[in-house]
């Protein structure tokens, strides 16, 4: 294999939401390249099976606890964390209702698990990568974190958090050598993508309306995200500081 090929030969990850689409796409990337990789999820990876380079922590991302246990455990087994990828999401109540007849606790829920959850996991990590001298964090934000949709404002909320927390992270750990950047992807073919589908009157009429949007003239695929994502988890982008990567088909470009 070549040297590009073990680019993250020696290195630890970490991914949350590891364990399906996008999350699942990054950590066989991050194998790949050579890299050991935990994942911290509330359900276990798929075609994903445990070895001596993946560790599986079962972990609600939304608890302190629960992530403090996932870097724990990522410790006491490698030592050291270089990679932290804060992926888990929730798009939220489906289908998604006007913000009048948004439930409270909804609104809590959809802030917990996408922003609040980078916010603790990266509390957690971030300890640990200034000792060691430094590390990258990647945040999985949204095209919605950059524009708005009707009916979506938890969803839009917490994805606009995610991308100027990442902001604020990248200018205050740049001097400990960690490197905080996000991805804002635009409509990926993953799970939750299709849990959303299921949901519509005509699901083919649904994603024909969706591509329509997009310059691209199609769905994006979760490892077209991944590349992105193992991109800016490389030293390949060793100057992109603070940066919202757009993976969105030409969405955000209109």
């Amino acid at each position: 294999m070549s040297a590009q090929g073990q680019r993250f030969a020696g290195q630890v990850a970490i991914i949350t939401g590891g364990s399906s689409g996008i999350g699942r796409e990054t950590a066989s990337g991050l194998l790949a390249g050579g890299a050991r990789v935990a994942i911290g999820d509330v359900r276990e990876p798929q075609e994903l099976s445990e070895n001596d380079r993946i560790l599986f922590v079962s972990a609600d991302m939304r608890r302190a606890r629960d992530c403090r246990e996932l870097v724990d455990r990522t410790l006491e087994r490698w030592g050291r964390v270089d990679i932290l990828f804060n992926n888990v999401g929730t798009p939220g109540r489906l289908p998604r209702p006007p913000l009048v007849e948004l439930p409270e606790e909804d609104w809590d829920d959809t802030i917990a698990i996408n922003l609040k959850s980078v916010y603790l996991c990266s509390k957690a990590v971030v300890p640990h990568m200034i000792e060691q001298g430094g590390g990258v964090i990647v945040n999985n934000a949204s095209m919605l974190g950059i524009v708005g949709l009707p009916e979506s404002a938890a969803y839009c909320a917490s994805k606009g958090g995610v991308v100027l927390l990442t902001r604020s992270m990248a200018l205050e750990l740049i001097e400990h050598n960690i490197r905080v950047n996000c991805v804002c992807a635009s409509f990926i073919d993953t799970p939750m993508f299709r849990d959303w589908l299921k949901l519509q009157p005509d699901p083919e009429a649904a994603t024909r309306e969706c591509v329509s949007k997009l310059p691209i003239g199609r769905l994006g695929a979760p490892l077209e995200v991944a590349k992105a994502v193992l991109f800016l988890a490389s030293e390949d982008s060793s100057y992109l500081v603070g940066h919202a990567l757009y993976v969105d088909g030409g969405y955000l470009a209109q």
